[in-house]
């Protein structure tokens, strides 16, 4: 932000020629959630980690480079969630930020402990778009040592995972399966 404020880009562009995040949606909401994390108080909607992960912005012709606001929003997203798990833990105890934690992981390992194959659905359209099968069971399978053997495993491991592609009932549904993700990150992040 501070580089907004001096007339330069906070991030880097990419050519003139090729796709990035437009400029000005990035630099409009970059400064909306600063003015809402110095001042929750104010009369602007709320911008919350959810918020910030679900973020998207047009592609745009010299725009900035997209890993980098990625990135940024990434440490955005973090900086939120801890902060509203701080403000749960004022308002109503560190048990009841704990009970949240236990609500949240007990869904979450409750579909990780389906059977392979079985995690998700399978898209109704025979050539639909779908997530490689295979593919979405291993990172499972990392979740599921994540939350009950303790194994390391870095939130932007789940940010950043990628998929092969399938077709209709060869894969599982992309929403559903992004949707659990969504969930595992926003456990995560509160966590770390």
């Amino acid at each position: 932000m501070e580089e907004l404020r001096r007339g330069r880009s906070p991030f880097e562009r990419v050519g003139r020629r090729e796709y990035g995040y437009n400029i000005r949606q990035v630099d409009d909401f970059l400064t909306e959630a600063r003015a809402y994390y110095n001042d929750p108080d104010q009369d602007a909607d709320p911008i919350t980690s959810k918020t910030v992960r679900s973020m998207a912005f047009d592609p745009a012709k010299g725009g900035y480079e997209a890993q980098a606001v990625d990135a940024a929003l990434d440490r955005l997203e973090d900086v939120f969630a801890q902060r509203e798990r701080d403000q749960l833990i004022r308002d109503e105890g560190e048990e009841a930020w704990l009970a949240e934690i236990g609500r949240m992981s007990t869904v979450l390992r409750a579909r990780l402990h389906r059977p392979l194959g079985e995690r998700f659905r399978r898209p109704s359209a025979r050539k639909a778009y779908s997530y490689n099968v295979r593919d979405v069971d291993a990172l499972c399978n990392q979740l599921l040592e994540y939350f009950e053997q303790d194994q390391a495993l870095s939130v932007d491991v789940i940010r950043r995972a990628a998929f092969r592609e399938a077709r209709g009932h060869a894969g599982y549904e992309e929403n559903q399966v992004d949707a659990f993700l969504d969930r595992v990150v926003e456990l995560m992040a509160s966590i770390d």
